[in-house]
């Protein structure tokens, strides 16, 4: 009976097997984590803090919409879009530091996390042009 269970996936094991599609989502939850303390925070902002929660929950989208893509053109595509929405995630990171919106903390956290998946989306893009 125990080994029927097996198929269950409890949220301690929950993860992608694909390493940029595990890294973006989890970017996403500390996106949307961090969203919410700087609205707590600072309210009058929400503007900014909204353009950092839609870029930063969409580059996982993007990866994830890739993973499903009929072509290898299209796959590099989707992910082509999920590089721009990190690079203009790291705008607004960037944006709200130099406006003191963010403390350096805060800052380097995230913009680590967010460059990580630049460089990552970087890589497998360039690799895939070289096996098209």
């Amino acid at each position: 009976m125990e080994e029927e269970n097996n198929w269950f996936v409890s949220e301690s094991n929950y993860e992608y097997k694909n390493s940029v599609v595990d890294k973006s989502f989890k970017f996403a939850i500390r996106i949307i984590k961090f969203y919410k303390i700087l609205i707590e925070r600072e309210n009058k902002y929400y503007p900014l803090f909204k353009q950092l929660l839609r870029s930063g929950t969409s580059i996982g989208a993007n990866i994830t919409e890739a993973q499903s893509a009929p072509s290898k053109k299209d796959f590099i595509n989707k992910l082509n879009i999920g590089l721009k929405e990190a690079n203009e995630t790291k705008y607004w990171i960037e944006l709200l530091k130099e406006t003191e919106l963010i403390n350096e903390k805060e800052y380097l956290s995230v913009l680590n996390d967010c460059t990580e998946l630049i460089k990552l989306l970087t890589s497998i893009i360039k690799t895939s042009k070289e096996n098209l």
